[in-house]
Formats: structure tokens, C-alpha cells, sequence
């Protein structure tokens, strides 16, 4: 049971923030939504349907399909992130003033909605809705998840055009862009690492130089030039953002014309990163 507390707590923040997004910013300034919750909102506009009881009604005949697709645990998940997100989205509905920018009530309602989408993708659930429908595509069509994704919230988009009018359309996509931004940034985690790919006639001694004076893992790997033809030993290493100047004097000082690169990492899991060494 343990290991189940925090995802559920998660699921259920996320639900919270994803309900406060859509009640005290997006509905008020009515403003739409992509997929599932975009179709829950025009019915909202037009016939006052509340959006947490529409969002579960369209999911629930998806619920039995997507047994195939997701498996027991993950759809658990899927089913308690939707009825807490209907159930939040029911509780804090109420009479909220519009803000006065509307484009200051974009910018929240991406970044609620991402923040509390964020939070339960990283439990490992989701909202069903669309997500459902595009791995399916994906298992049967071979169709990209994310552009059958996007379509969709294309579609709805603009849809609801005709509904809440073109202005409010255009800020509607500044929001869904604003989510997806914040989605990334919660799923792939906070802390930042940097990985480096190296290129030199002396690995051995930047390995162990590394391995020693920073303490951090190196593999090996081995590589061909493409020019010259020769064999190579390549280095992999992954370090801290406040590792990287050690790093860079380190193999400097061994081989100043050694090949480096350096891209961000994110989400790094293991020894020396998400628990100590021994």
C-alpha cells in the first residue's frame, strides 16, 4: 500500500490544480480547452452541462477499451485520475469573476492545467480522453501518439471558434502551447543534468582522472573515425550542472584537443543521483 501512497497524492494534487484552471480561470474568461475537457467546455457555454460530469461520461466507454492498451495497474491509474479530476472539477465550481486580462487568464490556466496534468502523468495515470484514443491509433494505425494528439486538440480548437469566437480561440492555444510546456517540464523532472560524449586519444586517463578527482561513473564505449578510420574509445558521462567547469579543466588539463559534447539531461535516476553511493 505504501508504494501506492504517493502516486495517488499526486493524482490527486493534479487533479486539484488541473479543476482550479479550469473553474476560476478558464470558464469565467471562457476560454476552451483541446480534447475531452475542450468538448466538456463548449457543452458548457452552450447548455450549461457541468464539465466534470461530461468528462467522465465521454470516458467511461473508453475505460473498457483501453483495458488492452494501458494494463490493469496503469489503467487503475487512468480511472482514478479521471473521477478525480471530474469529482475536483465538480466540487470548485462556483460564480467566479473573469480576470481582467485575458491574456494574464491564458497564462494560469496553461500553467494549472500543465502543472496538474504534470503531476499525474508522473504517477504513472492520465485523464483518458484523447490519450486513450491516440494509443490506440498508435497500436493499430502506427499513427505518432503525439500527432494524433495534436489533431485532435486542433479539431477542438477550432471548433470552439465558433462558440467562444476567434479572440478567444487564439488565447486558448496560448494556454494549451503554456500547458504543454509546463507538462514537459513536471514529466522530465526539475533538476537538470548535463551528459558529455568525449572524443580522445587519452580516454583511459580522462576516465580515470574523472572516475577519481569527481567521483562519477564514465562508460566506454567503443568507436570508429569516420575519416581516418581508426579505432576509438569514446567516453559517456553524465555530471551535475556545477560539475561541468570541473569536468571541462579536467580533460583540458590531460588533452586540450579532445572533442566534447555537452547536452542537457533531465530526470536522472541511479547511483550518485537518486540515492548515494555506497
Amino acid at each position: 500500500m505504501y508504494k501506492h501512497i504517493k502516486p495517488v497524492l499526486m493524482i490527486l494534487t493534479g487533479a486539484f490544480l488541473f479543476s482550479i484552471a479550469i473553474n476560476y480561470f478558464a470558464i469565467p474568461n471562457k476560454l476552451a480547452e483541446g480534447g475531452f475537457t475542450g468538448i466538456a467546455l463548449v457543452l458548457h457555454y452552450l447548455f450549461g452541462y457541468s464539465p466534470g460530469t461530461v468528462i467522465l461520461v465521454m470516458n467511461i466507454p473508453l475505460f473498457f477499451i483501453g483495458y488492452k492498451v494501458f494494463g490493469k495497474r496503469a489503467l487503475l491509474y487512468t480511472i482514478l485520475g479521471t473521477v478525480s479530476v471530474s469529482v475536483a472539477v465538480w466540487l470548485t465550481a462556483g460564480d467566479y469573476k473573469p480576470v481582467g486580462d485575458p491574456l494574464l487568464a491564458a497564462l494560469y490556466t496553461g500553467v494549472l492545467i500543465g502543472g496538474g496534468l504534470g503531476l499525474i502523468f508522473r504517477a504513472g495515470g492520465t485523464t483518458g480522453g484523447v490519450d486513450i484514443i491516440a494509443r490506440m491509433v498508435h497500436k493499430y494505425w502506427d499513427w505518432s501518439i503525439g500527432r494524433t494528439m495534436f489533431l485532435f486538440d486542433l479539431l477542438v480548437i477550432v471548433g470552439s471558434t465558433f462558440i467562444i469566437g476567434r479572440e478567444k480561440a487564439m488565447y486558448t492555444v496560448v494556454a494549451v502551447f503554456v500547458g504543454s510546456r509546463v507538462i514537459d517540464f513536471v514529466v522530465e523532472g526539475l533538476n537538470t543534468s548535463k551528459a558529455a560524449t568525449i572524443i580522445s586519444s587519452k580516454a583511459v586517463s580522462i576516465s580515470e582522472k574523472i572516475t577519481w578527482e569527481m567521483e562519477r561513473g564514465v562508460t566506454l564505449l567503443k568507436g570508429r573515425g569516420g575519416y581516418t578510420g581508426t579505432d576509438k574509445e569514446v567516453l559517456y558521462v553524465v555530471v551535475s550542472r556545477n560539475e561541468l567547469p570541473k569536468m571541462k579543466q579536467l580533460i583540458h588539463s590531460i588533452d586540450p584537443y579532445a572533442f566534447v559534447v555537452v547536452h542537457d539531461v533531465r530526470d536522472v535516476l541511479g547511483e550518485g543521483f537518486t540515492y548515494d553511493r555506497e
